[in-house]
């Protein structure tokens, strides 16, 4: 891969260990890494000048359900909780083929590299009428962001005592050799990685106990990731406490779903004696505040897990129940919200781009990403603040207060995905349109 060099940026936002943010900026390009930054610097290889613009690592997204983006605002789910929520939906996804899959999982990833997202998780716990994860990682692929799926799965249905309908469950014994396919399959540990695969059991309330420990010893045994959901909101622990006789915390305790190759999402009610926990062991939490919104789950107290030194990246969540996957705009809710909650100098626009960015890194085990420093891997968002949305910022490093929410550029592993703010990897308007035909097909059967 030739050298590039992205010359002259207004600022640099590095987030590397001393969080420098340079003015007048360049930053080096060479066989997918960061190989120089500062001021001055000179290559024989591609010029992209910078000027009138900032650039900051891309952004890191910790958790998504990539195929729901073929089901944003179903006027039935719009204003339910979450079981209510899934009880709806539930029937419309188990008419999804690996089609509906594959362009859901287009149409995501392209949407959250518009907003300055180069690296991507998925959770895919229902696979029916033939779907796999491979028709995810396919997608990203296209698209050409890092990705780290998760083989999710459910287990226990409707006529078990769980929510989601017996059709979408699968066999546990299945369940366990899918993920040790997908892993030997797919899963690169290599710092330059594309594709990490990790193992996600969709939420305590849809799979076994059993499932759960063994999906653990799994993972461990193959060096991968753990994923899950906990604590979204007063009705998983009222769960929790009925069902298991403990708190989430505990739970994921006694079952081995703590440490630092662990991420749960959500935790909005996590109580003191859990933050404590996940910061003993190193376990991290994908905050989703756009959906917790949406959903009425509540604001996770991210204020208190981040003072406690847990690590918290940011999630989109699924598209239906954002239902966007603007990753910059789920930045600045995440300060807002902690406002709210905990005043005007809870959070900084700084340390959610911090979040948002190294601190997602973190979470998913990734520490050569998320920040632009010599060695990191060139993951480069390039933000034109030339424009209206920054027109009279004193500060337009703090894109989070006042900037554009779709990057100009962006750069993933040095190649360009984002041009001009436009995707230049695949024909995105004709994957659009295939979306919006199978949401249609799919309304009108419902």
């Amino acid at each position: 891969m030739p050298e590039m060099l992205i010359r002259n940026a207004d600022y640099l936002v590095t987030m590397d260990d001393t969080r420098r943010v340079l003015n007048g900026a360049d930053i080096l390009v060479r066989d997918g890494a960061v190989a120089a930054v500062g001021a001055g610097l000179v290559t024989e290889g591609e010029v992209l000048e910078a000027a009138g613009c900032v650039i900051t690592p891309g952004l890191v997204n910790t958790h998504h359900h990539l195929y729901q983006t073929l089901t944003r605002a179903v006027p039935a789910a719009q204003d339910a909780l979450l079981f209510g929520w899934l009880s709806t939906l539930y029937p419309i996804w188990a008419r999804f083929t690996p089609e509906h899959m594959f362009v859901s999982a287009q149409v995501g990833l392209a949407e959250l590299a518009l907003s300055g997202c180069t690296m991507s998780t998925d959770h895919l716990y229902l696979y029916p009428n033939g779907a796999r994860l491979d028709d995810t990682i396919s997608a990203a692929r296209e698209v050409g962001l890092r990705f780290q799926p998760t083989r999710g799965a459910m287990s226990i249905g409707v006529s078990d005592g769980g929510l989601p309908p017996d059709s979408l469950v699968e066999d546990e014994a299945a369940i366990l050799e899918d993920c040790i396919r997908v892993i030997d399959a797919f899963h690169d540990p290599s710092p330059s990685s594309m594709c990490r695969v990790g193992v996600a059991p969709c939420s305590p309330f849809s799979v076994s106990r059993e499932l759960m420990r063994d999906a653990a010893v799994l993972a461990r045994d193959k060096g991968v990731m753990m994923h899950t959901h906990l604590a979204e909101n007063d009705e998983d622990i009222a769960y929790s406490l009925s069902n298991f006789g403990c708190r989430p915390g505990q739970y994921a305790e006694d079952l081995g779903w703590v440490g630092s190759d662990v991420w749960h999402a959500h935790c909005v009610k996590l109580d003191p004696s859990e933050i404590a926990l996940f910061a003993a062991t190193g376990t991290g939490v994908a905050h989703c505040p756009c959906s917790n919104c949406r959903l009425g789950s509540g604001i996770a107290p991210v204020r208190a897990m981040r003072d406690a030194g847990v690590s918290v990246g940011l999630g989109v969540d699924g598209s239906a129940s954002n239902d966007a996957g603007n990753l910059v705009a789920e930045a600045r809710q995440a300060m807002l919200l902690q406002r709210v909650a905990r005043g005007a100098d809870a959070m900084s626009a700084m340390e959610a781009l911090e979040i948002a960015t190294r601190g997602g890194a973190d979470v998913l085990g990734r520490p050569e990403c998320g920040r632009l420093e010599v060695g990191a891997r060139a993951d480069i968002a390039i933000w034109d603040v030339s424009g209206v949305a920054s027109a009279g910022s004193w500060d337009p490093a703090a894109l989070l207060l006042a900037g554009p929410t779709t990057v100009r550029d962006l750069f993933v592993e040095g190649r360009q995905v984002v041009r001009d703010g436009h995707v230049v990897t695949f024909d995105l308007q004709s994957a659009v349109r295939r979306q919006n035909t199978l949401a249609r097909e799919l309304s009108e059967v419902a």
